[in-house]
């Protein structure tokens, strides 16, 4: 399944279920109805745990907005970005960390995320961003876990240099949440 298009379903769910984490009007307009709505499961801290069955498949998934966002040169506009920790059952996917910047991401150029003093490589494709070694995705879901903050830093297509500050508090509750909720 590709990429973008779930995380930009998740985020059209999230949109037309009136979640925790409103989107504005103007982005809500360019993206597409859903057929179903995301279901808040509750919200931690700084942290919602969502559960989802879009095309009949259930997607459950930890999310949260950024508590900082610097952009260089300042104030550009973007979509709102967000940070996701997707499970899905039916594609054996658990713990899957992405994020969305906002606009697209320069193509060729890796994202990176830091949590206390770990580092991790994301790959970037339109404006969202994976972690490259998926072997680290664990490592990384647990250093969530024991921070406090994570930073994305990035690259857009027009050299904007991006960087959001997450909060982790509620984190390991949302991702618990989840757990229980998506077998």
């Amino acid at each position: 399944m590709n990429m973008t298009f779930l995380l930009r379903t998740t985020i059209a769910i999230l949109a037309a279920s009136g979640c925790a984490f409103a989107i504005p009007a103007s982005a809500q307009q360019k993206k597409s109805e859903p057929t179903e709505q995301a279901t808040l499961l509750g919200q931690f801290g700084d942290w919602g745990a969502y559960k989802a069955s879009p095309g009949g498949k259930t997607v459950c998934f930890a999310l949260s907005k950024p508590t900082s966002a610097v952009t260089d040169p300042p104030g550009r506009n973007r979509d709102p970005s967000y940070a996701f920790v997707s499970t899905r059952p039916a594609e054996k996917v658990k713990n899957e960390v992405s994020v969305i910047v906002g606009y697209p991401q320069k193509p060729g150029v890796d994202a990176s995320a830091t949590i206390g003093t770990a580092s991790y490589v994301m790959y970037t494709q339109n404006d969202g961003a994976w972690v490259k070694n998926a072997a680290e995705e664990a490592q990384m879901v647990d250093a969530m876990r024991k921070g406090s903050d994570m930073v994305i830093k990035s690259i857009s297509t027009h050299n904007t240099k991006t960087t959001d500050t997450y909060s982790l508090k509620g984190v390991s509750q949302a991702l618990d949440k989840v757990a229980a909720e998506c077998k």
